[in-house]
């Protein structure tokens, strides 16, 4: 493995897991000032999670392209733009962030380092939110100008936590790293799959759409 190489592996792992940490802790921090307002926690949770993804595209994506999601690298390999032979080391990378990014999290709030999280997220409406996130998502990120795609995605990440049933994950290595922390922003371990599942459906017709779209 080259230098190149394992700086990009090193870009997806960090930039996963400090999106992980954005996400779950403001989460937490969220829960603990809102005073039992759900609405109020969500949305200091969105606005620290826009603020972080756009900072975080910005700082890493020169470096590795900023997926930070196993969905988007694997519609980047499919289109050519990540060699397939970096396909796994990329998505394990990412794997392995998250876990991380939920740990550190915990250490930061004084809460218990390993956990399982207890929110069911589940049925019908979930899966096609979670479809409807994933597949704007790819889609935003395929069509977006090169120099605002921070900007345009962060944007979009923002309005789907609001417009969506399951306050858009849109990526498998989020719902993977929040399946770790029994927090507001945490997920169940048997709700995991059909988020997955769901993703990668939307992931798929995000890219078919782009195509559809053409130039």
């Amino acid at each position: 493995m080259d230098v190149a190489h394992r700086r990009r592996l090193l870009a997806e792992l960090l930039g996963t897991a400090l999106l992980l940490a954005v996400v779950i802790g403001s989460g937490i921090m969220a829960e603990r000032l809102s005073g039992g307002n759900v609405a109020l926690a969500l949305l200091a949770n969105t606005l620290a999670t826009v603020g972080g993804l756009y900072v975080l595209i910005e700082v890493f994506g020169p470096v590795s392209g900023a997926h930070f999601n196993p969905a988007v690298s694997l519609v980047m390999t499919w289109r050519g733009a990540l060699p397939r032979s970096q396909l796994l080391p990329y998505v394990l990378a990412q794997l392995t962030g998250a876990v991380l990014g939920a740990w550190l999290a915990h250490l930061m709030f004084d809460a218990t380092l390993l956990q399982l999280s207890a929110k069911v997220r589940s049925g019908p409406g979930q899966w096609v939110a979670e479809a409807v996130a994933t597949a704007g998502l790819l889609l935003v990120i395929l069509r977006a100008p090169p120099a605002r795609v921070a900007a345009i995605v962060a944007c979009y990440i923002g309005a789907a936590y609001w417009f969506t049933a399951s306050t858009s994950f849109a990526n498998p290595a989020a719902a993977f790293g929040r399946m770790f922390s029994d927090s507001f922003a945490g997920i169940s371990p048997a709700s995991v799959p059909g988020f997955v599942a769901a993703q990668l459906v939307g992931a798929g017709l995000g890219a078919l759409l782009d195509r559809q779209l053409g130039d």
